[in-house]
């Protein structure tokens, strides 16, 4: 199968869609490899590795787009992308379709494009594998945006993470005991913080416990949010819900009620945040003040670290690539339910995609 890795050409995007070592991976097997010329650049890797490793480099997007029957990327495209993706074929990636423009999805459909949407392939327990690295840099990164987003300079309260002997550490709240709520947890531990977790499901509150005993543990009612909320120094929104729009589960009423100067790290502003005073920023720009509340949205929060998360989504992704392209993609889809639920458009129809235009006030996380 002939397998393009074009450059990611959203702003502030250094990622790439394979590793050299990926590449190889897949052309031992026999498939054909088009990588676009500075691909890899953002995340270290040079056009001579790839080379080494079996690709061949290519010049242009069109042809990268052209020659391909299967398109590996991180995120989803833009539109002079969609725009010459060749009707019929493949793309793959991190593509959150749930929180795409509908006239992108039409794209898609209308041209006949299958899309596999990787953090959504989900294991018969419900685990997320390809999901979980970048959910894994998300958590570990907040304690490091709060730290520097408390300082006095940069607006904050001018708070020390872990207080010192005579003054207390940094109240932090994660709302979620997922993959990306307890590395978050581990990472403001680990700092000096105390932390408070909500989460509505009762195992995954024990997990946390078992794991952190000196995280303080919450059922997710509104009334606990409304709570924790109004004493906290930074809230970490860590809402998912797979291949939907993620549920506002803190109401502009209670961000009102936070102490002034106050964070907001809202991890599932991808998906379309769960913080009703939410909205998407970037790399550049990435905090706004709301309610007297500094406000950090910023979606591909692991693109700055670009080398760490793109070896950690290749590790994760290169066996179901291998099922694709050795199998075939309708083989493949066919065969095997975990990339079947990643499906979200295939030979014009609409699948797995669950389209929600507000948030509804639910108080589930995961």
């Amino acid at each position: 199968m002939n397998i393009g890795i074009p450059k990611e050409r959203r702003p502030f995007e250094y990622r790439v869609g394979l590793s050299p070592s990926g590449v190889e991976i897949l052309c031992c097997a026999g498939n054909s490899c088009f990588v676009e010329h500075g691909a890899g650049l953002g995340a270290g890797f040079s056009d001579l590795e790839y080379e080494k490793a079996g690709a061949n480099i290519v010049y242009l997007m069109d042809e990268v787009f052209g020659r391909s029957d299967l398109l590996v990327k991180v995120q989803r495209p833009v539109q002079e992308e969609l725009d010459i993706i060749p009707h019929g074929s493949a793309l793959a990636g991190y593509l959150l379709l749930a929180s795409a423009r509908q006239d992108k999805i039409d794209h898609l459909l209308e041209n006949n494009i299958t899309s596999i949407a990787f953090e959504q392939i989900q294991l018969a327990d419900g685990s997320l594998p390809v999901l979980r690295p970048f959910s894994e840099v998300c958590g570990l990164m907040t304690a490091q945006i709060a730290a520097r987003l408390l300082q006095s300079n940069l607006g904050g309260k001018g708070i020390l993470l872990s207080g010192v002997p005579g003054v207390p550490p940094a109240e932090v709240v994660i709302l979620g005991a997922g993959v990306v709520g307890t590395n978050s947890a581990r990472a403001f531990i680990g700092l000096g913080a105390h932390v408070t977790v909500l989460d509505n499901k009762m195992d995954a509150l024990q997990k946390m416990n078992d794991r952190f005993p000196s995280v303080v543990t919450l059922m997710s009612t509104n009334r606990n949010i409304e709570r924790v909320c109004s004493y906290a120094d930074v809230v970490v929104g860590a809402v998912l819900r797979s291949g939907e729009r993620s549920p506002i589960i803190v109401p502009r009423s209670i961000v009102q009620k936070m102490k002034p100067r106050a964070v907001i790290i809202d991890v599932s502003i991808d998906l379309g945040g769960c913080i009703e005073t939410s909205r998407p920023t970037n790399h550049e720009n990435p905090t706004f003040v709301e309610e007297g509340v500094i406000h950090y949205c910023v979606p591909n929060i692991p693109g700055v670290i670009a080398r760490t998360a793109t070896h950690a989504y290749v590790n994760a992704v290169i066996p179901y690539l291998l099922e694709l392209v050795n199998n075939g993609i309708d083989k493949a889809i066919e065969n095997n339910k975990a990339i079947e639920a990643a499906v979200n458009t295939y030979h014009g129809e609409l699948r797995h995609l669950y389209r929600l235009t507000s948030g509804g006030g639910s108080s589930g996380l995961e």
